[in-house]
Order: structure tokens, then C-alpha cells, then sequence
């Protein structure tokens, strides 16, 4: 069995382990929604260009973009909730004392791994039913559409645990040293 000190180092070293994967995440994930946007905008002018100039509009553009702005939104989005830059109430958080504030962060929280964790779940389900079938107008299969909402999911996910371990972090360090100081 481990003692309090040690799980608290453990504990620690895990913390500090999940920081750096999720950081490597979120560069990797706001280096795709750049991408995405920057194809997304490419495969606008396209459209716009075979409309306008050779007046045969091409088919595949518009699911195409669909599928790169879903892409932006969902690995923005997870982006934004590990900069902790979502929607929500800072003054009413901050106004608060402290054991409230906790209280409300480790909410807000859960309600970001909830939502995470069902756009994962959900969105893997989607992309397995819909693999089959393609796109009209694209050869692309129709469960690509839900690959970004499932991706982005498992990031929120994983950036919504950091949160919460970041927000009980120094519960578990009192902790510690409350029991190394009683050996």
C-alpha cells in the first residue's frame, strides 16, 4: 500500500505527466484548426472562382467546407477550453470565497468533461454508422463529417481532467503534507 507522501508524489508526476501531453494536444490541435481554416478558405475561392469565372461550379467544395469548418470549430473549441477562454462567469467565480469558488470551478468542470465526453462517445458512434455511405458530391464517406467531433471531444475531455486535477491539486498537497507531518 502506498502512503500519503508517496501517492501525493505520484500523484504529482502524473499531474505534471497529463500538463505536458495535454500542451503537445492542444499545439497539435490549434495547428489543425489553423489548417483547416486556411484550406477552408482556399476551397472558398475555388468555389467561388468555378461559379463566377468558368461558370461550372464544382460539387465538392461545399462538403468539403462543411467538413473543414467543423474541423476549426471543434479543435478550436478544445483549444479554448484548456486556455480556459469558453463561455462562462468569471466575475461570479471570482467575487465568491474560496471553498464556493472551488465548488463552481470543479461544476464547470464536469460539465466540460460531460459535454466532452458526449460529443467523443457520440460522435464515434456517428462516424462508425455513417462510414458507409458517401457524401453526394464528394467521394468522401459521410462518417468523416463526425471524425473532428469525436477528436475534438476526446480533447475537451482530456483538457476538462487536467482542469479538474489543476483545481484539487492543492487539496491533495495539504494532504500530503498533512500526513508526512504526523509520521
Amino acid at each position: 500500500m502506498t502512503s500519503a507522501p508517496e501517492g501525493g508524489a505520484l500523484m504529482s508526476r502524473f499531474r505534471s505527466r497529463l500538463s505536458a501531453v495535454s500542451a503537445i494536444g492542444a499545439r497539435c490541435a490549434l495547428a489543425v484548426a489553423c489548417a483547416a481554416l486556411v484550406s477552408m478558405t482556399a476551397v472558398e475561392a475555388w468555389q467561388v472562382y468555378g461559379r463566377y469565372v468558368l461558370n461550372e461550379s464544382p460539387s465538392w467544395t461545399e462538403p468539403v467546407a462543411l467538413l473543414l469548418m467543423s474541423t476549426v470549430a471543434m479543435f478550436g473549441a478544445a483549444v479554448g477550453v484548456r486556455a480556459e477562454a469558453h463561455f462562462g462567469f468569471p466575475l461570479a467565480v471570482h467575487l465568491s470565497p474560496p471553498a464556493v469558488r472551488r465548488a463552481l470551478e470543479t461544476l464547470a468542470g464536469l460539465i466540460i468533461l460531460a459535454i466532452g465526453a458526449t460529443l467523443a462517445g457520440w460522435g464515434g458512434v456517428l462516424l462508425a454508422d455513417g462510414w458507409g455511405i458517401r457524401i453526394a458530391g464528394a467521394s468522401l464517406p459521410q462518417g468523416l463529417w463526425f471524425l473532428p467531433v469525436c477528436l475534438g471531444g476526446a480533447l475537451i475531455t482530456l483538457f476538462a481532467v487536467e482542469r479538474l486535477l489543476a483545481i484539487h491539486a492543492p487539496i491533495a498537497e495539504v494532504a500530503t503534507a498533512v500526513f508526512s507531518a504526523e509520521r
